[in-house]
């Protein structure tokens, strides 16, 4: 990419609402924190422990993508633990000019050392919101629901999130396995969400079919997709999504590694957004993926030659895609616009 449109994208004001804790921990926080607590990692530097937790190129599927997870789970066993790589992903979202951030996480994942449900909320909320305090990027927190896990576990993590609504958590999804686990399965415990009026994202269309998004929008109560590639699987469905602006959440690298589609020329952003979906363009995990949202970007224009006007067209929907309030995003535009506005008519200029 030539150096004017890297540097203009480097400057523009981003949102990320697909971000995951526990796939975002930098590997030098998680040899610091394995030593805090007593425990013996695989490698004792950087360079050892960082192919434990990042994908390579040779990643054949999303359960093999899934499984750079388990070494990072040991050290997010604590509320100390918890809170600082939950503030540290706020200070990276500061790094690439991120504005607003969404972060999920499994709760029931963090409790093998006796923390309740909620004291792991708690935990998430508070690094959050102390990055928030002092790199000024807006972050909520989505508790995730596991496919893996039993319906009780899960009731369990709507229960708590119901505590913390408007109080720094902003919705619930559901993650893992969905080739293993259809979305079917779930209808009990997003009904029971639902009635607790959360608002609701679920992962679907990323490892298993379109069947798995309709099941989500049509009895799970989603009000956005996560990734959503394999939508157009079902033109009818993805009408319905269009005309009901129902959000994708896109990951194009993280979709690329798990094999979500076959390859660069086969993945659908710019057909999607030129039918008129609400496509987002997000990071899924920061670490695990070795990505960021500069890197997003900059792969959707060098791929699919989206202009720099269309980028912060994917920003906009971002802003109207977020778990917050219409003053909220009003106000996230204006800010956002200010920025837009400098770079493509500055020094950064780009062809828009």
């Amino acid at each position: 990419m030539e150096e004017k449109k890297w540097k203009a994208i480097k400057k523009l004001p981003k949102i990320d609402l697909h971000l995951h804790l526990d796939g975002s921990v930098k590997p030098g926080t998680v040899l610091d924190l394995a030593k805090t607590q007593g425990l013996i990692l695989p490698g004792n530097t950087i360079d050892k422990i960082r192919p434990l937790l990042q994908i390579d190129e040779n990643c054949n599927s999303l359960k093999e993508y899934l499984s750079k997870f388990d070494l990072v789970s040991r050290v997010l066993q604590t509320s100390e633990a918890i809170e600082r790589v939950a503030f540290e992903l706020v200070e990276q979202a500061y790094s690439t000019n991120c504005k607003y951030i969404e972060v999920r996480f499994g709760p029931q994942l963090h409790r093998e050392k006796g923390l309740t449900v909620e004291e792991v909320i708690f935990s998430v909320i508070k690094g959050l919101k102390k990055g928030e305090r002092k790199f000024g990027v807006g972050a909520n927190a989505i508790a995730c629901c596991l496919r893996h896990h039993a319906i009780n576990q899960n009731i369990e993590v709507i229960q708590a999130s119901a505590q913390f609504i408007d109080g720094g958590l902003a919705g619930v999804d559901l993650a893992g396995d969905e080739a293993s686990f259809p979305a079917f399965l779930f209808r009990r415990i997003f009904k029971f969400a639902d009635k607790k009026r959360i608002p609701i994202t679920i992962h679907a269309g990323e490892a298993a079919g379109s069947e798995n998004i309709k099941e989500a929008v049509q009895h799970l109560g989603a009000t956005r997709i996560g990734h959503g590639v394999r939508l157009r699987e079902d033109l009818h469905l993805l009408d319905y999504l269009s005309k009901n602006k129902i959000p994708l959440e896109m990951c194009p690298i993280s979709n690329i590694q798990t094999k979500a589609c076959s390859g660069w020329d086969d993945y659908p952003i710019r057909e999607y957004f030129d039918l008129g979906l609400m496509v987002t363009v997000n990071t899924d995990n920061l670490t695990v993926s070795n990505t960021n949202l500069n890197k997003e970007y900059a792969m959707v224009m060098e791929k699919f030659n989206f202009t720099f006007k269309e980028i912060y067209q994917l920003v906009i929907n971002s802003i109207d895609a977020a778990f917050i309030s219409i003053e909220e995003k009003q106000l996230l535009k204006k800010q956002c616009k200010v920025e837009y506005d400098l770079i493509s008519t500055g020094e950064e200029e780009v062809v828009i």
